[in-house]
Order: structure tokens, then sequence, then C-alpha cells
């Protein structure tokens, strides 16, 4: 009895932590009984079929070839065409039904999958790279499919049909069913000694080409930069490096390939003519016939394939059970805490002259080991415009980030109105903060969708007035269909362009509140002009945290906030920063005699 509730115990922990996985399984079954029937027939169809055509061979042998005798043989003849074809009826109904339920597994996994990714915690994307979750969603799900599609169904198929051929050998002979059940470990064991090399070769080969594939694509991307510092040689010895690494990893493909057949070829004929000595009349085998000596060739011929299979199909079902982990290992990553969707920003920015914005006391950190901020305290009055000032990587982005909710400090917290950020619904959010953002990200659609990001809430007026308002009116309307010409078809944005559709696309929705991210850092200094003058339009009337990494390209503050080691160093405007701080006072020196 303990014994049993251990074991239950055990596999209710295996269910739990698959059941995401396992739930799809069962969703597409239990919603696909047609699907489900036709499989079931498909199954049974192929199994009984494939041991049909050797017993219609004993028949022929016994009934006619060796008699000599023309009667029922053309019927005998048909029948067992006809068996063929319905192999082959079945063997393609079965397929087509596999392939239709694993795609069905795999989109309800993925939409599975994506639900959860809007959920997440938004530091999940800071601690994982983009590939990474990437490669969740297509190569772990496609092995998750092939366990369905090629693996669990294939091996009962294949199992159930070496279990009939080794009843059918049993039956002609027990010797021959012996001789069956012997061969049925060697065959399996070789099979798989050669699967797992190629397996292995094919992995490494993998990686390989995916480095080609990046290799040609940086060569292509960083041309200029190589011709400018004639790194072509370089360039090219690293790429003939990996041609080099894949044409080893194909040969030891190629030759497990080339010398697998023919061994599987020299065994299969060395059991037929075991098979064939077996039936000589001076060994005990009393009864056996020619025909069933010629059922049993054609039985051991049959049973390699299934062997054959057997390697491959435990090997998706490895591989999907690693994509299973890692699926599920995604399914368990932590999600964002849940918003309050009665907090609306009509009730939380009721009047837009209103706003105040406060750290209070916030710290954050990616992990127990990096302090990126600690003991941030300010307040923003209404309509105020601070620019936040420091080193690279002292937390400045991090900072917006917190601001706008999508992290969560690991001590105090960020305010609007008395309103934790992180409790205002993602959907409200942009009609709170305006976001511009050094990588301008164009979307599929029209100018005008770059603009509304297909928000129905964005009405044509405040399209065009925000395209106004950073100064982009002209150009626009040069195109041939103005807001309405697609992106991929004839509207090209330079890049200084691209930042002003980021500060339209951040004041489209009229926020009260701007975030503006360091974005002329790699402009010259007549398109860095345009932005500035831009970002000094659109700032007034609201409240404004600015990131500068030049102080020359700085809009016009009220304060500045210095940050140092994650903490405020100083904060003040601009003129009794000049008084009071040395860092500030040499720095601002240092860039305007690099700019004369």
């Amino acid at each position: 009895m303990r014994r049993f509730t251990v074991c239950r115990a055990r596999w209710g922990r295996i269910w739990m932590k698959n059941k995401l996985v396992a739930r799809s399984f069962l969703s597409v079954i239990k919603n696909s009984i047609g699907l489900d029937i036709l499989l079931l027939a498909a199954v049974i169809g192929v199994i009984v079929m494939s041991l049909i055509p050797p017993q219609i061979l004993k028949v022929i042998v016994d009934s006619n070839l060796v008699p000599k005798k023309q009667d029922g043989l053309l019927q005998s003849a048909v029948l067992y065409l006809a068996v063929l074809v319905m192999i082959g009826l079945f063997d393609f109904l079965k397929e087509a039904v596999l392939t239709i339920s694993g795609q069905k597994i795999s989109t309800d996994i993925q939409l599975s999958m994506m639900k959860k990714l809007t959920r997440i915690d938004a530091l999940y994307f800071s601690q994982n790279e983009t590939g990474t979750v990437v490669s969740r969603f297509t190569n772990d799900v496609d092995a998750i499919e092939s366990m369905f599609t090629s693996g669990v169904v294939g091996m009962v198929i294949d199992l159930l049909k070496t279990v009939g051929i080794i009843v059918s050998m049993w039956i002609f002979s027990p010797r021959l069913g012996i001789l069956t059940v012997l061969l049925i470990p060697a065959l399996f064991a070789m099979t798989r000694f050669f699967q797992r090399r190629m397996l292995k070769a094919q992995m490494k080969s993998r990686v390989i080409i995916g480095r080609m594939n990046n290799h040609i694509s940086e060569s292509i991307k960083s041309i200029q930069m190589i011709k400018s510092f004639s790194k072509e040689a370089y360039m090219e010895k690293n790429y003939e490096k990996c041609l080099d690494d894949n044409y080893r990893t194909q040969e030891k493909i190629n030759f497990f390939d080339s010398v697998y057949s023919p061994i599987i070829q020299i065994s299969r004929s060395a059991v037929i003519v075991a098979v064939v000595l077996l039936s000589q009349g001076r060994i005990s085998l009393s009864g056996l016939s020619v025909g069933m000596v010629a059922a049993a060739v054609e039985l051991v011929s049959n049973l390699f394939a299934p062997v054959e299979n057997l390697g491959m199909e435990l090997q998706n079902i490895q591989e999907a059970i690693s994509g299973i982990r890692r699926v599920n290992e995604f399914y368990e990553t932590k999600e964002e805490d849940k918003k309050d969707a009665s907090r609306t920003a009509p009730e939380i920015i009721p009047d837009r002259s209103r706003v105040i914005l406060a750290f209070d006391d916030v710290s954050f950190r990616y992990d127990e080991d990096s302090k990126v901020l600690e003991d941030i305290r300010l307040t923003l009055e209404p309509n105020e415009n601070v620019t936040f000032i420091g080193r690279t990587g002292v937390g400045k982005t991090t900072l917006f980030r917190l601001v706008m909710g999508l992290l969560k400090p690991v001590k105090g917290k960020i305010t609007i109105n008395g309103v934790d950020v992180t409790e205002i619904p993602h959907s409200e959010k942009r009609s709170i903060f305006g976001y511009v953002d050094q990588d301008f990200r164009m979307v599929p659609g029209t100018v005008a969708d770059q603009v509304s990001l297909g928000d129905p809430r964005i009405s044509r007026e405040q399209i065009e007035s925000a395209i106004e308002l950073a100064g982009l009116s002209e150009y626009v309307s040069s195109l041939e269909d103005g807001l309405d010409t697609d992106i991929r078809h004839g509207a090209v944005f330079s890049q200084g362009q691209k930042q002003l559709l980021a500060i339209a696309r951040a004041v489209a929705a009229n926020p009260p509140v701007l975030l503006l991210d360091e974005m002329t850092a790699s402009l010259d200094s007549i398109t860095e002009g345009k932005i500035v003058e831009a970002l000094q339009r659109v700032s007034m009337g609201h409240t404004v945290l600015a990131i500068s990494h030049r102080l020359s390209s700085m809009i016009t503050s009220d304060r500045i906030v210095i940050l140092e080691n994650g903490r405020v160093k100083s904060a003040g405007t601009p003129s009794e920063l000049l008084e009071t701080d040395e860092w500030y006072r040499q720095h601002m020196a240092l860039e305007q005699l690099t700019w004369r």
C-alpha cells in the first residue's frame, strides 16, 4: 500500500510538471474525435495488412507454384496486390492524420506559450537572450510535435508489427520464432550504435551551419567596416575554417550512412540464409512447407524496417522529452503581478497640470550579485523637465523601465499621483507615458501605423498632429500616398527621420509624462539639432524625464540628476551644478572644448 502511494505521488509530480504540455495533447485528442477514429483505424489497418502478404505468398507457393496449378493463382495475385495497395492507403491515412494532429498540438502549445509570454515578468527578457526564447517556440515545440507524429505512435505501430512478425514466425516454427527473438536485440543494438553517432555528427553540423550563416550575415552587415580596415583576408580565413569543420562533419555523416546500409543488407541476407538452412529436411523442422519458408523470408525482410524505425523513434522521443522540459521551464517562468483593471488613466491623472512622479527609496538589481540602482529618492513636480546624466551602465535606461512599471524594484516603489506604477494596466500606460527609445523599430504597415501602432484609440487627427509636432509633415507629404504609404513600397526613412518618427509615436496619445532616452549619440550635428528642436516642442506642457550622454544635446532642463554607482550623486539646476559639482563642471567644459 505504501509503495502504491509513493508511486502515485511520483506520477502525480510528473503529471503536474508536464501538465501544460499534456493538456495540449489531451485537448487536441478530445476535440478531434473524428481524427482519433481515423488514426485508430489507420493504425490497425497498417498493422494487420502488413502481416497478410506473407500469408498470401505462402498460399500461392504451396497451392499453385509447387504443385504447378493455375487454379486460383490470378485471384491470389490480385489479392496480394490489393493488400499492398491497402497498406499504402492506410499508411497514407495514418501520416495525414498524424500531420494534422501534430500541427494542432504544436499550434495549441505555441498559442499557450504566446499567452504566457505576455504575462511574463520583463526581467526574464533581460536575463535570457532572444535566440534562447525563440528556440522554445520553434525547435522545442517541433521536437514535441515529432514525438506525436514520428515518435510514440510510430513506436507503437512498429512494436506491434514486430510482435506480429514474431508470432507469425513462431506459428510456422518455434525455432524460427526463437531465431527472430534473438535477432531483434542484436539488430536494435546495431541500429542504435550507428544512429547515435550519426545524430551526434548531425547536431554538430547544425551548429557549424548556424555559425556559417551567422558569419555570412555579419560579413554582409559589416562589409563597409571590413573593407575600411582591410579585414577581407581575416573574414575569409574564418569562413574557410567553418567550411572545413563542416566538411569533416559531413564526412562522418556520409561514412556512417554509407556503412550502415550495406551492413543491414548483409545482415538481412545472412538471416535469410539461416532461415533457408533451418528449413532443410536434415534439420528437424518437419511440417515446414516451401510456402512457409517463402513467407518466413518475407517476414524476416519486413522485420528490419520496424526495428530500424524503433531506434529513430526512440531518439525522437528522447529529443521531445528534452523539448518538453524546456517548454515546461518556460511555462514555470515567474509572471508579473496582476494589474488592477480599475486603474484607468483618467482616474490616475484627472488633471494634466497635477502630475507628481515620486521615487520612494527605489533599489533594483537584475540578480543577487549586481546592484544597478540603490536608494533613489526623487520627486518630480508637475510639468518639470528633469535630465539624468552619468556614465554608461550607471542604470539610466533601467530607471526608465522602472518608471513605466516594466520592471519591479526589489525595494521601494515609484508612484504617479500616489499610484504604484507596477499596478497600472499595460493598456493604460500609453495614455500616461510616452517613451522615445534609442532604437526605433519599424512595424509592417503604413507610415500612419508606425505612429499609431494600430491603436484604434488614436485618431487620424492625432497621427497628423504628432507627425507635425515631430517635424516630419513635409517629408511625409512628399511620399506618394502620404500617411498611407506602405513602408515596404517606397517609404524610406533616414536614421534621423526614424528618431523623429519615434517622437511622433510617443506623443500620439498625448501622454502627460514623456521619457526621452538618448537618441542623438550616433547622429550628425545638423540632424541632432533638428531632433533637439522637436524634443523642445513636444516637451511643452509635459512632465519630462530625459537621459543624455552628451550635455550639449540636452533639452532645456529644470533640474539635472547625476547618477553614480547606482545612486544619486547630486541634483540641481544647471547653474547650481556648475557651482557645486566638480564632475559636471569639468565634463561641461571638456565637451564645449571638444565641439569647438
